[in-house]
């Protein structure tokens, strides 16, 4: 016998729709190229940061094996002495200012309004002015070298060289506009960390329940507000010496050059902590899900992490020991460099007991974590020998600084950052990525980065200093550097593996579902990838491991509306609901906003003028963005 369902009496009647529906509706963005411009949802905004990051490393590791390879024998000819000049400053300064921090800062975007139970940033509008701003700034780097008018006085534009006398034309105008522009971007993306962390978190979120990776994001977005605003002011102080004759830095004029290097030192420095804090916080997200268990020792790692920030303040002039600083102020600094290694110390033992006492699984994010531990202890190592004076006397300026920088940040931004991707890879895209390309990618990583950079420790004892386009022979320094070079070429192979298995996964990659690890925090609570609302309904956290200790019947925030975009606010501390916030819809005016601000940046490098018409170009955007908007009726 065939069972037939009746049809309800209101079958022509239309469905009302449910409260999902509603919220896809009410939070999606507009269709097309439009929609495209004008979203406010912090994954999006943040999904660009990541992988126009990626693009510029790219590019900027296209650069670094021209270097080697012009440098792989005795007086190379594969670039002349003028565009070997472009090519490292164009390096340092797009490795720095164009990927390693906007891209810890892009996944800190992403990741901690999920981690937190939030459903976007606290500022929509301005996270999406920062990303346009970063774009305009990485742009004008690259035109300007594929034009051959790119900055060639290094990543730090030491002057005098870089003042008008000894560097005429556009190069330097070029880099310190292109480092306003970045600034700018920086200094909105830890505005809105640092905010959504105090007032955005899920009810029962306190402090003290905070992810360890939430708490490193934190720390970092309070460290770049002080050293990035640093950077750009000396950055426009600089282009004033340039352009309209003031004389900060011309010492003929009473000016100081050494004032420079201490303002580009007070961010240059701490900007190392700020790449490296975030690979400790990836480290501390993903031990949990591959040992089975929370990271031993939660609040020693969070005031390592925060004591971190305060100490990276306190060792810039370590940067400076050979231009002239008193004895006393070198002593200083050589003793804050050092301290600065236990609170890292602290980390690592808790990192090591974590897998001692946890099971660990050995999968792709997992041997990033490890090469990592091998791979910035070095750097570690390398970088208390060169607190010392009398040794920084000897090496500075030589292959030995460009080594122990490198062991730094690969070791203690890239390694984490490659762990991060793999980890969160299927909550980004729904996909996952390859476990063997994964594995091939790791191994020619790290072979590559020990090829590359450990000979150049051997290169600067023997007196190679850096930033040569050339050597002679005989010097004892060819077997070293053809080393490097091939170091280099692996390293190519290994991000070539890398992107080739993002885009199969992308293509045929294994769907992932909500939770494909076994985590422990906020985010894996949501589908793959996220919707344009995060949470249907946010949670109520009851516990540090947010997730493991969940309960079947546990409470989550009702309340808010479902016609419009709202978000809840709560207190600094305890997280307890404050009140309910309108957020934005989607607007096409940060995008002109942006557009008027890269036209005004931009003027200013041919005329002073630019301030008057510049200025009347921005107001129309600014208004148009703060107009009051009627509510609709609901």
């Amino acid at each position: 016998m065939t069972a037939v369902a009746e049809a309800p009496a209101d079958a022509g009647a239309t469905r009302a729709p449910t409260e999902r529906e509603r919220l896809e509706r009410t939070w999606a963005d507009p269709p097309g190229l439009w929609g495209w411009l004008t979203t406010v949802d912090h994954k999006r905004i943040a999904a660009r940061y990541v992988v126009t990051a990626f693009v510029f490393f790219a590019l900027g590791g296209i650069d670094a094996l021209v270097m080697r390879t012009q440098l792989a024998v005795p007086e190379g000819r594969v670039v002349d002495p003028d565009r070997y000049a472009q090519l490292f400053t164009v390096h340092g300064t797009n490795m720095m200012f164009l990927f390693a921090v906007p891209v810890m800062l892009a996944v800190g975007l992403y990741m901690v309004p999920l981690m937190v139970g939030a459903r976007n940033v606290a500022f929509p509008r301005l996270n999406a002015l920062g990303y346009w701003a970063y774009l305009a700034g990485g742009t004008l780097l690259w035109a300007s070298l594929l034009l051959n008018t790119g900055p060639d006085q290094g990543w730090f534009s030491y002057v005098p060289l870089a003042l008008s006398e000894y560097s005429p034309g556009k190069r330097v105008d070029v880099w310190a506009q292109m480092i306003t522009f970045t600034e700018i971007s920086g200094l909105i993306s830890a505005v809105e960390i640092v905010v959504t962390v105090l007032k955005c978190r899920a009810p029962g979120m306190t402090l003290a329940r905070m992810p360890i990776f939430v708490w490193a994001m934190f720390v970092t977005a309070m460290m770049v507000l002080p050293s990035l605003a640093v950077i750009a002011t000396a950055s426009q102080m600089l282009a004033m010496d340039r352009l309209v004759d003031t004389h900060f830095f011309d010492v003929d004029r009473g000016g100081d050059a050494i004032l420079w290097q201490h303002l580009f030192w007070w961010f240059g420095h701490p900007e190392v902590y700020i790449v490296f804090l975030p690979g400790t916080g990836f480290v501390s997200a993903v031990l949990p899900a591959f040992t089975r268990r929370q990271v031993f020792g939660y609040p020693a790692v969070v005031m390592a992490t925060i004591a971190t920030g305060f100490l990276g303040f306190g060792v810039w002039v370590h940067h400076m020991f050979v231009s002239g600083v008193l004895h006393q102020a070198g002593s200083f600094f050589t003793a804050a460099s050092v301290l600065i290694t236990i609170p890292t110390a602290v980390q690592i033992f808790c990192w090591i007991a974590t897998i001692w006492t946890g099971r660990p699984r050995f999968g792709v994010p997992f041997l990033f974590v490890l090469g990592f531990f091998a791979t910035f202890i070095v750097g570690g190592l390398t970088g208390v020998m060169l607190a010392s004076i009398p040794l920084d006397q000897q090496v500075h300026d030589s292959y030995f600084v460009v080594a122990h920088l490198h062991y730094v940040l690969l070791g203690g931004g890239v390694f984490p950052l490659f762990a991060a991707v793999y980890y969160w890879f299927p909550k980004w895209t729904g996909r996952m990525l390859g476990e063997r390309l994964g594995k091939a990618h790791f191994w020619l990583w790290f072979v590559g980065v020990q090829l590359t950079f450990f000979p150049m420790h051997l290169l600067g004892l023997a007196g190679m200093p850096r930033r040569v386009y050339t050597y002679l022979d005989g010097l004892g320094w060819n077997g070293l550097n053809a080393t490097a070079t091939v170091g280099a070429w692996v390293l190519a192979l290994s991000v070539a593996a890398f992107a080739f298995n993002v885009v199969h996964a992308l293509r045929r990659g294994a769907r992932a579902d909500a939770d494909p690890w076994g985590a422990d925090t906020l985010e894996w609570a949501t589908p793959s990838p996220p919707p344009p609302y995060n949470f249907e309904r946010p949670p109520v956290v009851q516990g540090r491991a947010a997730l493991w200790s969940r309960t079947p019947d546990a409470p989550v925030v009702v309340g808010l509306s479902t016609e419009r975009r709202e978000i809840l606010v709560t207190t600094a501390y305890d997280a307890e609901p404050d009140h309910r916030h309108r957020d934005p819809d989607p607007s096409i005016w940060p995008f002109v906003t942006a557009l008027s601000v890269s036209v005004f940046f931009v003027a200013l490098m041919f005329t002073p003028w630019a301030v008057v018409s510049g200025s009347a170009l921005l107001l129309p955007p600014l208004l148009a963005w703060g107009w009051p908007k009627r509510e609709r009726a609901t």
